[in-house]
């Protein structure tokens, strides 16, 4: 009779403890594996490894780091299995068929070039741009100095650093033609 009467404590110890991470430990693990149905199996591995090691855990101690933790060891185990039946290579055959072409950049890049690259980018993505990538500023501080959302940080960087990539790769082709007009480029693929 004392041993459930234990028991119903440490349950209702978990669930007022490690419950309230749930919603949490699971957006985690759908960003992990990038599919929701295989992150609700983890989250319900993980609440199970969590309640059966229950009493190894410390009331007062940082119950959320506890259960990323265990959180992380079950999504390894998962990854370990999925590698070894074979889906990881099907999947990375997937992205490769559907992934974009990107052209490359140029590896030697003039300053003129690249300021000329820069003033084509609309202000908005130039200022995003500039703060980030020169002055190094963290998407918080960018959002608090100019006073927009952080979403719309990320989104202007990363539409602006496409841009930007794009101007340069046209570099880049021009570059390679210019190369090959000079006989440079013929040398150069003959030695390889």
């Amino acid at each position: 009779m004392e041993t459930n009467r234990n028991e119903m404590i440490q349950l209702k110890e978990f669930e007022a403890t490690a419950m309230p991470y749930r919603n949490e430990l699971l957006r985690a693990a759908t960003s992990m594996l990038g599919n929701r149905s295989e992150a609700e199996d983890i989250v319900q591995t993980l609440f199970l490894q969590a309640w059966r090691s229950w009493r190894s855990f410390t009331l007062g101690t940082n119950c959320r780091a506890w259960l990323y933790r265990i959180l992380f060891h079950v999504a390894s185990h998962h990854r370990r299995k999925w590698i070894n039946q074979g889906q990881l290579r099907e999947e990375l055959e997937t992205v490769e068929l559907t992934m974009p072409w990107e052209a490359p950049v140029p590896e030697e890049l003039h300053d003129e070039e690249m300021l000329e690259a820069f003033r084509k980018l609309p202000r908005h993505y130039a200022e995003v741009v500039m703060l980030a990538d020169v002055h190094e500023f963290s998407y918080k501080e960018i959002r608090d100095r100019l006073g927009i959302p952080i979403g719309t940080v990320m989104s202007r960087l990363n539409r602006g650093r496409r841009i930007l990539r794009q101007h340069l790769s046209g570099l880049a082709h021009l570059a390679h033609f210019a190369k090959r007009a000079t006989g440079d480029g013929l040398r150069e693929e003959a030695r390889a």
